[in-house]
């Protein structure tokens, strides 16, 4: 154990990290500073199938035991590591943090500046606790200050036979307006008459009946104030304002909604959020380079992660234990098409890689994955980043027989994001 902490402790010295007097901040954003979870079966290296399921249960989220058991998927477990993040994320934390407190209403924050807003441990005997949880989610550093995932490739198949339905070449971009970290301007974006947050830009690509196809989305500071999205349809060559109960639709066909982007993509004021404990889970947490990757899409230098399993719905990946805060988010509009999403947010980067989400009577609906990559082990314009980069993803239809699977080739490039492409105007121009 303390050969473990000197070669965590050193870690931080080459990733520009700290040892802080604050431990409330230490141990928010390096809890595996005194070593890592242990399993008596779920060791790196152990491959996890129907024959011993049932000896894991206890590490594993409900929908991903329901999965091996069925014999559709099996997991290789990896060694846990480290994804530490920005230094300046956690040093505006540090500063910031002690100041932030929950407003009287749910979507309400006060004293907030930047950094994670409540890197307190959580308690189940706080009612506010998943609350809490759920804004360091909002405020996370995913994708950092702005990035872009091009290309993107979605890919639509039959979860019986594995046949390939569709094939969607899009990108994405992200841009944060408030709250900056690193990449200037810095901590805000100016002009923001409207007060937005972050936006959210897809434009699709191929095939030709879908290209020219793009999604815009502005989340505003106020989280009590309805996201603005417009949708530009190229057939049509017009946009058009998305009304609030169409961000639970199917997106493009896929099995994925506007809601379900990067694990919730949603106002924090339309959920009730329930911490219900800090577990140790087996997590999709993984070095891109150390993967089984496949030619299929491949970009010059760069190719994707594999995909396996029934139907070939399951990304080949590696799994760490991992500590993880579960957090149950029920809509607050008994008129919405789900009536709780499971959420599970790893603790140390608050990203939200395991979502089961269940239909309104409460069965089982679909199983979301969001597999991440150390970003040092990925393209050379991520290293030394502190983002855990989206790296694959797995939408399942557990009912339907179907799942949409995702491609990624992230990179955390501003250039790739600038201001003028997040506007109404940019979408009718082309972009």
């Amino acid at each position: 154990m303390k050969k473990i902490a000197t070669i965590t402790l050193a870690a931080l010295t080459l990733t520009g990290g700290t040892v802080r007097a604050d431990d409330v901040v230490e141990k928010s954003f390096y809890p595996y500073k005194a070593g890592v979870p242990a399993h008596a079966v779920a060791k790196p290296g152990t491959v996890i199938n129907q024959g011993n399921v049932d000896q894991v249960q206890d590490v594993l989220d409900p929908g991903m035991y329901s999965a091996i058991k069925n014999g559709w998927y099996e997991m290789k477990v990896g060694s846990t590591t480290s994804f530490d993040l920005e230094k300046a994320y956690i040093d505006a934390t540090d500063k910031g943090y002690a100041k932030v407190s929950l407003g009287d209403k749910p979507g309400e924050i006060k004293g907030y500046v930047s950094g994670r807003p409540f890197p307190q441990e959580p308690s189940t005997s706080d009612p506010r606790a998943g609350e809490k949880i759920a804004w360091n989610f909002k405020y996370g550093i995913n994708w950092g200050d702005s990035a872009a995932i091009s290309p993107f490739y979605w890919v639509y198949k039959n979860m019986n036979d594995g046949k390939v339905e569709r094939v969607l070449k899009m990108s994405m971009h992200f841009l944060n307006f408030k709250h900056r970290i690193k990449q200037p301007p810095v901590p805000d974006i100016e002009p923001n008459p409207s007060e937005m947050y972050r936006a959210t830009y897809i434009k699709v690509m191929e095939p030709q009946d879908v290209a020219d196809t793009q999604l815009l989305i502005h989340r505003y500071e106020d989280d009590t104030k309805l996201d603005s999205a417009w949708l530009y349809l190229g057939f049509q060559r017009r946009v058009r304002k998305l009304s609030t109960g169409q961000i639970t639709d199917s997106f493009l066909g896929s099995d994925t909604t506007i809601e379900d982007i990067e694990g919730y993509n949603g106002r924090l004021s339309d959920m009730k959020w329930t911490f219900k404990g800090t577990r140790t889970v087996l997590m999709p947490f993984y070095n891109h380079d150390e993967m089984p990757l496949t030619d299929e899409y491949a970009e010059p230098g760069y190719k994707y992660v594999a995909y396996g399993g029934k139907g070939n719905c399951f990304p080949t990946i590696t799994w760490q234990l991992r500590k993880v805060y579960e957090v149950e988010g029920a809509p607050v509009d008994s008129n919405h098409p789900i009536s709780k999403r499971q959420m599970f947010f790893d603790a140390q980067t608050l990203l939200a890689s395991r979502t089961l989400i269940y239909d309104r009577s409460g069965k089982l609906w679909k199983s979301f994955t969001i597999g991440k990559s150390h970003p040092d082990h990925h393209l050379p314009v991520n290293k030394g980043t502190g983002i855990g980069l989206d790296d694959s993803f797995a939408m399942i239809d557990v009912q339907a027989g179907h799942c949409t699977t995702g491609y990624f080739k992230g990179q955390v490039d501003a250039t790739l994001s600038p201001p003028s492409r997040f506007s109404v105007d940019a979408m009718r121009s082309g972009n």
